[in-house]
């Protein structure tokens, strides 16, 4: 009798469903979090019918409670490999290169997650995965300590890399295997409170930056941070106080707008939390701090025009203005930021026509009525133009490493920057990784010439709209 195996979508949802009841009980404010989150969805809206409608039309008003997205720290090659052969198994590809050495953090990163729409909208898990860039410590003899130290650990399970094997030769898990793999991969990202180096070489790792001691320190990349959306981050930001929770000075990213664009973030201060150092007579204690709580806010993905714009205008703020640890400057940057994004579009319809961002068509009832009374035009904008053909924004699946390398930053010490000279190393990230990553502008832009084509193919245009175009 064949196997029946679930969908890597089924996989993907007990996951992140085993992960954030996980991260609940390791991190309580999480919890507060998700609730004060749920609580300014749910008014946001109640108070915006447009936005439901808009939301429930593109098929992701559902999505919006379970959408998470989570970050590890790896240390190696070989465990940057298995994670993405880990990920597949819940359908999850790697999209998008990051350098975040340029911003003071010595980490290269790309984005685990789905890549069909039918998947981002049954559940849009995404993994934030870095790989610490070990030739970016300049003390050779804490960077071969650094390696040998990283070289004994396993931070996968045999039954998990079993699994893994065993879905990589049959093609599926069965549901009773899917459970045993969520359960054993679950461990890799567990917290431990026990330090795999001594308080000694703790510092000297710390010292050189705090994020290569949260990597090297520790038997696994505890997951630190794990970020629900919400769909009115200014809300979120300005009511965490009344949680007992400290919010960051700024929000991370575009500044508040009609029309949302990328991706905003913020976050509360990282935990510091208590953990025993190893190689000791006697039991030494310690404290770590590296996980976190965050929020996001996801708008449309920007056209590499669009993105270029965002790049500049930003960098335009960040140049002049610089936030510190205190709120005292963080009016004065968010004021600036507002300003000089007057400079891009906030219409739907502008951000179209300028080709600045990405959108989904779909033909409307009105459209599908007129087709079959009579002929239509071929041209796309004289049928939005008579209603026959509608448009809403593709929303923004990945990350900005200036956003990440902030929130970085903000939680592992605002006083500590670097300045690296080696810079983006691509090509050796996608060696250890074992495939190339996907460009997420490409994906955004085949998602928007399928959706025009199928509509345009429901309005019985398909062969007149080619012509058009070719």
């Amino acid at each position: 009798m064949p196997q029946t195996f679930v969908s890597t979508d089924r996989i993907r949802s007990l996951f992140t469903e085993a992960m954030s009841q996980m991260y609940r009980t390791e991190v309580p404010q999480y919890g507060t979090l998700i609730e004060l989150v749920a609580d300014v969805n749910a008014g946001c809206l109640e108070r915006d019918p447009d936005l439901r409608e808009r939301l429930a039309r593109a098929g992701e008003l559902e999505r919006i409670d379970v959408e998470r997205h989570g970050a590890i720290r790896l240390g190696t090659a070989d465990e940057l490999f298995t994670i993405r052969r880990l990920f597949a198994v819940m359908g999850m590809q790697a999209v998008g290169y990051y350098d975040l050495s340029v911003a003071g953090v010595p980490v290269h990163s790309t984005c685990f997650r789905p890549i069909d729409e039918t998947a981002l909208n049954i559940n849009p898990f995404r993994v934030f995965t870095s790989l610490l860039r070990l030739e970016l410590i300049e003390d050779e003899g804490l960077r071969s300590e650094a390696e040998a130290i990283l070289a004994k650990r396993r931070i996968y399970t045999p039954r998990a890399v079993a699994l893994i094997e065993r879905h990589e030769q049959n093609g599926g898990l069965t549901e009773a295997e899917a459970a045993e793999f969520v359960a054993e991969v679950l461990e890799t990202f567990r917290w431990h409170s026990e330090a795999t180096v001594s308080a000694e070489t703790y510092k000297r790792l710390h010292d050189a930056h705090r994020l290569i001691a949260d990597v090297v320190s520790f038997k696994g990349p505890h997951i630190n941070h794990l970020t629900p959306r919400t769909l009115d981050i200014d809300a979120v930001q300005a009511r965490m106080p009344e949680r007992g929770i400290t919010p960051k000075a700024v929000i991370e990213g575009p500044p508040r707008r009609h029309c949302d664009i990328l991706l905003r973030q913020t976050s509360f201060k990282a935990l510091e939390e208590a953990i025993v150092f190893a190689g000791e007579a006697e039991a030494v204690q310690g404290t770590h701090t590296a996980r976190f709580g965050e929020i996001e806010q996801r708008g449309v993905a920007l056209t590499a025009k669009g993105r270029a714009l965002y790049d500049r205008l930003l960098a335009s703020v960040r140049g002049e203005v610089q936030v510190g640890a205190g709120g005292a400057k963080a009016g004065a940057y968010d004021q600036e930021l507002a300003g000089r994004f007057k400079a891009l579009p906030d219409s739907w319809d502008e951000l179209r026509r300028q080709d600045l961002a990405f959108f989904r068509y779909s033909a409307t009832s009105e459209g599908i009525a007129a087709a079959v009374n009579g002929t239509l035009p071929g041209d796309p904008e004289a049928l939005i133009a008579k209603g026959h053909l509608a448009f809403s924004p593709i929303v923004y699946e990945d990350f900005l490493p200036v956003s990440a390398a902030g929130i970085f930053q903000s939680n592992l010490g605002t006083d500590q920057q670097q300045n690296y000279t080696t810079r983006s190393n691509r090509d050796a990230f996608e060696a250890a990784l074992g495939a190339t990553v996907q460009d997420e502008l490409a994906l955004y832009a085949e998602r928007q010439a399928a959706s025009l084509d199928a509509a345009m193919e429901t309005l019985g245009l398909a062969g007149v709209y080619l012509k058009t175009v070719a």
